[in-house]
């Protein structure tokens, strides 16, 4: 519940109109908006919430904050739906300078007020899936807030914030970067105690130059945090923190013997993974869910800052194992013979690299790695976006590493993936969309292939796979 007082010493707001003065959350959507919730009228490039002050206000029955200038103004009917004197009754309006900062302070009013572990994190790839396994750890114990699916950005990071409940014990907070400036903001917000890094790559990599920048833009949490958990076997990322960290330093990885959380063992297989997990004399067995090595980094980050928090083997093996993964990452279907992985959430560089290297492992037996018989890779691919000038050479780079791994067939899907399809020197072919990619995808399938679809974000790969399941379904029904 949140107190008028508090929203007003958070925000520094003045009240324009007078109603409740509690509210039961807060809502930036007037769509969805619950009665009771306050309502931020945020501004973006493509909209402003304060066109729909009106709608929030009739269907939620909760408050408003708007700017100041916006909220009183005589013409406001006119541009925004409302008068000052307009406003229904029992309704409360509150006034601020700017209403994404407004969002900002009350967080970190909330955020100061809690007495819990906050953990923040970060990294190039991975970090959702990092978060979710930690939150399933820590929940083991007692009630976690996490940032929801990927609200990891200035607007959805304090929101979620806001949502923290009496009881919770820890909040796990996603962090993403697109430039410098980034991580700081949101560490200024979250004011993290213990940070947890996934790797350095190629992210948003548009917005930083270099990787050199990327690395520099994530350690923006250094000054933080008194913890930090770290990818021992990424030498770069750590390099960086050895010479600018003087806190606690957990390290965790697969490859390097002299970091605190290690896994070993390593057995995959369609039902996920298993690995022993090895903490200083400890030892114990762990059963994923998940597949993927890298997906082994992410459970291997979650224990490491676990541990950290002072939690058991045991509670971080009942909280690895009781977490079955997240929607379109590295999502594993079967279909009439035919194993889709469906990676279809976001792509670099980077992550681009460690899907096709577990396709590729998919597809090889154990004895030599040579491939099993009657079985194919098959990669679908979309661009790589905010790339910025690296784009093109990014895309001819990954066709000619490509070009070097028992791939049989390669669909690439955009304008920026003619590139890698003309530097690949096996069976490839480019699409416009990831409709026609199914389209083409359907008529070469067959029982036993491996299809990896993956790209941005902003290709919408997804379609691909729902593309050819409702066509299989669509035969079936006929």
């Amino acid at each position: 519940m949140l107190r008028m007082k508090d929203i007003l010493d958070a925000t520094g707001g003045t009240v324009i109109a007078e109603g409740g003065t509690e509210f039961t959350g807060i809502s930036i959507d007037s769509r969805t908006i619950k009665k009771g919730e306050l309502f931020f009228a945020l501004r973006g490039e493509r909209f402003d919430g304060h066109d729909f002050i009106e709608a929030a206000l009739a269907t939620g029955g909760g408050a408003v904050v708007c700017r100041n200038a916006q909220c009183v103004a005589d013409d406001i009917r006119t541009d925004h739906g409302l008068r000052n004197a307009d406003y229904p009754a029992g309704k409360t309006v509150i006034g601020v300078d700017d209403t994404l900062q407004a969002l900002q302070d009350l967080a970190r009013f909330i955020r100061n007020r809690f007495d819990g572990s906050v953990v923040a994190v970060i990294g190039s790839n991975g970090k959702t899936t990092t978060k979710e396994l930690l939150s399933s750890i820590l929940g083991t114990r007692f009630p976690v807030l996490k940032t929801t699916g990927n609200l990891n950005n200035q607007i959805g990071m304090p929101l979620s914030i806001t949502r923290v409940e009496e009881g919770m014990k820890a909040m796990v907070l996603e962090m993403g970067t697109n430039r410098p400036g980034d991580v700081h903001d949101l560490c200024s917000i979250g004011l993290p105690d213990t940070g947890v890094i996934t790797n350095i790559g190629y992210e948003h990599i548009e917005g930083f130059g270099s990787l050199e920048k990327v690395r520099d833009s994530e350690l923006e949490i250094l000054p933080f945090v008194q913890r930090m958990v770290a990818n021992a076997d990424d030498a770069f990322l750590m390099e960086g923190i050895r010479t600018g960290f003087k806190g606690d330093l957990v390290t965790y990885g697969i490859d390097t013997p002299d970091a605190l959380v290690k896994a070993a063992d390593l057995v995959f297989s369609d039902e996920g993974t298993k690995f022993h997990l090895v903490i200083g004399n400890e030892r114990i067995l762990i059963q994923s869910k998940l597949s993927g090595r890298f997906n082994v980094y992410n459970a291997l980050a979650a224990a490491a800052a676990a541990h950290a928090l002072g939690f058991t083997v045991w509670e971080i093996k009942r909280g690895i194992e009781a977490f079955g993964g997240v929607g379109m990452r590295f999502e594993i279907r079967k279909v009439d013979g035919i194993t889709f992985l469906n990676d279809s959430y976001n792509a670099n560089p980077s992550s681009m690299e460690v899907s096709l290297k577990e396709l590729v492992r998919r597809i090889q037996s154990a004895e030599g790695g040579r491939k099993r018989p009657k079985q194919r890779a098959i990669a679908v691919l979309g661009d790589m976006l905010e790339l910025g000038a690296y784009s093109r050479e990014a895309h001819r780079k990954l066709g000619q590493w490509m070009s070097t791994l028992p791939v049989d067939v390669f669909i690439g899907v955009g304008p920026l993936m003619t590139e890698a399809v003309a530097a690949f020197r096996g069976k490839g072919m480019h699409k416009a969309t990831a409709t026609d990619a199914a389209q083409e995808l359907r008529t070469i399938m067959k029982e036993g292939d491996i299809v990896l679809i993956k790209g941005s974000r902003g290709m919408r790969m997804e379609r691909v796979l729902a593309t050819v399941e409702e066509a299989l379904k669509e035969a079936v029904r006929r």
